[in-house]
């Protein structure tokens, strides 16, 4: 699976970018929404992209917005401090799964699976060993 990470904050950008990647995952990572659309130009579309919601320039619900001009079905998940009514229908809207900082890796890396795996099927069975 290969993941997009934008978080204007890097130490929080940094600690996603580790959650993901402890599970196999390819982290494409920006600090921006421009840079961010300058890596998938240069490295591919993602899986699923994890966003962080209030950055400078352009903020997550309008990046998304731009790489779903090139994917219409990309995942995402939003990453904000900003919790209000208002902010979760703004997330919910822009077709993002909100998630509020700071967060537990776990649940991420859950929510990430959830959000890659087809509708309908389940994640492959892990493989049993004989006894």
């Amino acid at each position: 699976m290969r993941v997009l990470v934008v978080d204007d904050d890097q130490d929080v950008c940094d600690l996603v970018v580790r959650c993901v990647s402890t599970v196999g995952c390819e982290v494409l990572a920006a600090h921006s929404g421009p840079a961010a659309l300058t890596v998938v130009e240069i490295h591919g579309m993602p899986d699923v992209a994890v966003l962080d919601v209030a950055m400078p320039e352009m903020d997550g619900i309008t990046l998304l917005g731009r790489l779903r001009k090139r994917r219409a079905d990309l995942p995402a998940v939003f990453l904000s401090v900003l919790w209000s009514g208002h902010d979760l229908a703004r997330m919910r809207d822009a077709g993002g799964v909100p998630m509020q900082k700071p967060f537990a890796a776990d649940r991420l890396r859950a929510v990430l699976r959830e959000l890659v795996v087809p509708r309908g099927r389940q994640a492959p069975a892990q493989p049993r060993t004989s006894r």
